[in-house]
């Protein structure tokens, strides 16, 4: 097995789009520990070229629901749509937040309903529209829970259309039981060698991955279109027509 080799030239991700939603409960300009660990994947991206949005959800006004638009069924206002267009618009997608009672937030919760509501939407080849693009996850707390909201975040990317490259979360929570948070004074958090460790290959991992499906032109499309499917084209199986 061959060493790593430390000379390879250091990629440059320029043309690519990362946007991070921080599903904070805390409404700016409070601090959020969540956003301590994001900026540092953020800075990541950042020097390698990546351009990057940034979402703090609980300063949107969000309607709870699962369709594209709350304000066509009964919300006199709901700003995800716009949201939508941000997200949809970007090649990486990280959701970050806190863990409560080692799950993850009611923001986090509505946030991916949102997504999932807009998930039948097709993108130009007829795939799910989230098709091409990959997701990661980033999560922080002071007690438990990083894998399990990681579980559910991952899964739920995937399962609506986005990629999810090699570990592609991580987290802090410090010692077991309640104690300082990510950004207190002596948490530790920061220094973590684990901890950053795990954001830098999350960072990198999915900037590779988008880049690799973006120069592929994206997820070929042969078996996985749902307007084909719709149509009647169901690949390998068998045309009730021709029966």
């Amino acid at each position: 097995m061959s060493s790593p080799s430390l000379s390879e030239p250091k990629p440059d991700f320029t043309g690519l789009l990362a946007v991070y939603v921080n599903c904070t409960l805390k409404r700016s300009p409070e601090r959020s520990n969540t956003q301590g660990l994001v900026d540092r994947s953020v800075e990541l991206m950042r020097d390698a070229g990546v351009a990057v949005d940034q979402i703090r959800a609980v300063d949107h006004d969000i309607a709870p629901g699962v369709y594209p638009d709350m304000r066509e069924h009964g919300w006199a206002t709901d700003e995800w749509p716009h949201l939508f267009d941000r997200i949809l618009a970007a090649d990486i997608l990280v959701l970050a937040g806190p863990i409560w009672l080692g799950d993850n937030s009611s923001v986090m919760k509505k946030v991916i309903e949102r997504l999932y509501g807009c998930s039948a939407i097709l993108n130009d080849k007829g795939q799910y529209a989230y098709y091409g693009r990959v997701g990661g996850a980033l999560f922080t707390g002071n007690e438990d829970g990083v894998k399990h909201c990681a579980m559910n975040v991952l899964y739920s990317l995937q399962h609506l259309g986005y990629v999810i490259p090699p570990q592609a979360d991580a987290g802090w929570i410090g010692e077991a039981g309640p104690g300082p948070s990510y950004l207190d004074e002596g948490s530790g958090g920061p220094e973590n060698d684990f901890t950053n460790r795990n954001t830098a290959f999350m960072t990198y991992n999915l900037m590779h991955m988008a880049a690799m499906i973006k120069g592929a032109g994206g997820i070929p499309a042969y078996g996985n279109q749902r307007s084909q499917w719709d149509a009647g084209c169901a690949p390998g199986y068998p045309n009730p027509d021709y029966r």
